[in-house]
Parts: C-alpha cells; sequence; structure tokens
C-alpha cells in the first residue's frame, strides 16, 4: 500500500469505474517498475 500511495496520497478520480481504472494503472506502473529493476541471471558453465 505504500507503494500506490507514493503515486499520489488519494485516488483523485470521483466515479468508481474511473477509480478502477486509475488503480489498475497504478499497478501496471509498479509492475513495470518491478520488472525493470529485477536484475537478470545468467548461469555461466
Amino acid at each position: 500500500m505504500r507503494c500506490l500511495k507514493s503515486f499520489g496520497e488519494r485516488i483523485m478520480a470521483r466515479d468508481p469505474d474511473r477509480q478502477t481504472a486509475e488503480i489498475h494503472i497504478r499497478i501496471a506502473l509498479m509492475n513495470r517498475f518491478n520488472a525493470l529493476g529485477t536484475a537478470v541471471i545468467v548461469r555461466v558453465a
């Protein structure tokens, strides 16, 4: 939840459908940041 709040303290949309869309976008961004920060491990020999 702390990471979700780092994108903004609260949800800006008032409509429930737009709130869910906003949350989905935030989660997609967090997943993308995690993917970019994940080390690629290559086995040698």
